[in-house]
C-alpha cells in the first residue's frame, strides 16, 4: 500500500506524537501532555516559551519549550531551542538526546543519529537512548538495526510500553501489520502505557480493516473531539489512497 509508512507517521503525530518525548503536566496545567488538545498545545507553547524568552539558561524550561514546538510542527525552532540547550549542557545525556531528536525532526537524520550514540556510554547504557536511536534508523529505513536498537533498549528495561509501542510501529513501517499489532498489544498491556500506545493500536487495527474495534480503542483515553479528529484524518487517508475497501476485504489474509 503506497505511502503507509507516511501515514503511520503523520496519524501518529496528530494523536500526540508516538516517538514523543514530553512527559507528565506542563506548569499550571493538572493535564497529561499526551491528552492536550491542539489548542491546549498551542496554548502551553506560548506559556513555556514566556518563560524560556524570561531564562533562555534554564535547562527543563528548554526541553520543555523544544518539545512542545516539535508537537506543534514549528521543528526549525525547535531545533535552534535546543541547539542552545546543548550548548549549555554538552554532557547531559537527557539534553543530548532531546537534541537528537529535534535533529531528527528537522531532516537531519544522519547528524540526529551521530549525536545519539554521542550521548551513549557502553558501561551505562540508557534505554531511552537506544529507542531514540532505533526511532531514527526507523526513519533512515535501516529497519534491521532499529529493531535490534529497541531489543537492546528492552533488555536493559524490560516490556517499557514506549520502546514494545515503538517496536510494533517499526513493523508498521514495512506492513507486518500483525506482528505490529502483536507488539503494540503487548505494550497497551503494560503498567505506564500512555494513551500514545494506545492510538497506536488504534491505527494498526484500522489499517487491517477492523475500523469499529480502532475506533472504540481510540476512544478509550480521549476526548470525544480528540478521538472524532483522529478518527477522520485516518478515513480521509484511507479513502485518498483508495485502500479502505482493499483492507477490509484482505482482514483475514497477509497485509504485507
Amino acid at each position: 500500500m503506497v505511502g503507509l509508512g507516511i501515514l503511520a507517521l503523520a496519524l501518529t503525530a496528530s494523536c500526540s506524537t508516538n516517538r514523543g518525548d514530553t512527559t507528565g503536566s506542563i506548569p499550571n496545567s493538572h493535564k497529561p501532555v499526551d491528552q492536550m488538545s491542539a489548542a491546549e498545545i498551542a496554548g502551553a507553547t506560548r506559556s513555556i516559551g514566556a518563560a524560556y524568552a524570561k531564562n533562555p539558561k534554564d535547562r527543563n524550561t528548554g526541553l520543555q519549550y523544544a518539545s512542545l514546538l516539535r508537537m506543534s510542527g514549528k521543528n526549525d525552532q525547535a531545533l535552534a531551542v535546543m541547539r542552545q540547550v546543548a550548548i549549555l549542557f554538552p554532557k547531559d545525556r537527557e539534553v543530548l538526546a532531546a537534541y537528537g531528536k529535534a535533529l531528527a525532526s528537522a531532516g537531519d537524520l544522519e547528524q540526529a543519529l551521530g549525536t545519539i550514540s554521542r550521548a551513549q556510554t557502553p558501561d551505562r547504557p540508557d534505554w531511552k537512548l537506544k529507542s531514540a536511536e532505533g526511532a531514527i534508523l526507523d526513519q533512515l529505513g535501516r529497519s534491521d538495526a532499529a529493531r535490534q536498537a529497541y531489543r537492546d533498549a528492552l533488555d536493559i528495561k524490560p516490556n517499557e510500553p514506549s520502546v514494545l509501542s515503538n517496536l510494533g510501529m517499526s513493523y508498521l513501517l514495512t506492513r507486518d501489520l500483525k506482528t505490529a499489532e502483536t507488539y503494540l498489544r503487548s505494550a497497551i498491556s503494560q503498567p505506564g502505557a500512555d494513551s500514545r500506545v494506545r492510538q497506536n493500536l488504534a491505527l494498526v487495527v484500522g489499517l487491517q480493516g477492523r475500523f469499529q474495534e480502532a475506533e472504540n480503542i481510540a476512544r478509550q483515553e480521549l476526548t470525544a473531539e480528540q478521538a472524532d479528529a483522529n478518527m477522520t484524518y485516518l478515513k480521509a487517508m484511507l479513502a485518498q489512497e483508495n485502500s479502505w475497501k482493499k483492507l477490509a476485504a484482505n482482514e483475514d489474509g497477509n497485509t504485507n
